[in-house]
């Protein structure tokens, strides 16, 4: 195992769970940090003065039906865990705390005890220049699309979205102020069938995740970070699709 120190940011769900398992075998986590879900009704407002009542409106639409798919996605998303043996298992209760925002000043006490080498963000909201200022840590992103060009969120599906299936991945990277803004450090691709959908895309890209993030520790590990350029592909940030955007491209592509 390697000596580096690890704390993790992490959302609620199983994905950073399945990240977690993905890396303790090599290196020594010692707290997982999980922020709680954003209130609705906040996260709405916030939304709506960046993106206007009409989008906001889709999306809610959109996350509605999506509520559906992935109920009926659940045993594809299992047998997918099963083939790439991804394990979700929960987090060690001695080593998880909880807080209700990732900014918190509870946040800053807690990295600044354990003075981490490594931060490990998964699924969490924007890290503010706060916390990045409030320790000499590295902090590490695993973000599901292959940036810059698909910065923001579900980068994944909307690179299928323009057939852009070489730009349709995962990357590791470093965290800056800005959105999906930091140096590269791996990138990678997956591949999808027809039988995929919105919800199975993140365990194909967690699947390959895993590796990238092990390589960019073991480089932290061996004070070897090395940035990648990506001068070849434009910068975009890309938000969460409307009902109007997944129908479309569910009926005229294939898209699911």
């Amino acid at each position: 195992m390697s000596g580096i120190t690890v704390v993790m940011f992490v959302g609620e769900g199983d994905l950073a769970q399945i990240m977690f398992n993905g890396l303790k075998k090599q290196f020594f986590i010692k707290k997982v940090i999980m922020e709680r879900k954003v209130p609705k009704r906040a996260l709405i407002k916030k939304r709506i003065k960046r993106l206007g009542l009409f989008r906001v409106i889709g999306q809610i639409l959109f996350i509605a039906y999506n509520t559906i798919l992935s109920i009926l996605s659940k045993n594809q998303i299992e047998n997918l865990k099963k083939k790439y043996s991804l394990s979700d298992l929960n987090y060690p209760c001695n080593i998880l705390h909880k807080v209700e925002n990732i900014n918190d000043n509870e946040t800053v006490d807690i990295i600044s005890s354990i003075r981490p080498d490594v931060i490990i963000v998964c699924g969490t909201r924007i890290i503010s220049e706060k916390v990045l200022a409030s320790i000499n840590s590295i902090f590490l992103n695993i973000h599901t699309g292959i940036t810059p060009k698909y910065r923001g969120v579900h980068g994944g599906y909307w690179a299928l979205t323009r057939k852009d299936f070489k730009n349709c991945g995962v990357t590791v990277h470093l965290v800056a102020k800005g959105i999906d803004t930091g140096g590269i450090l791996y990138q990678d691709t997956i591949e999808i069938n027809d039988n995929d959908n919105f919800n199975t895309y993140p365990y194909h890209q967690i699947k390959k995740a895993i590796p990238l993030m092990l390589l960019a520790l073991n480089d932290v590990s061996n004070n070897n970070i090395k940035i990648k350029k990506r001068d070849d592909l434009s910068s975009k940030i890309w938000s969460h699709p409307t009902i109007i955007d997944y129908l479309k491209y569910r009926y005229l592509r294939g898209i699911k």
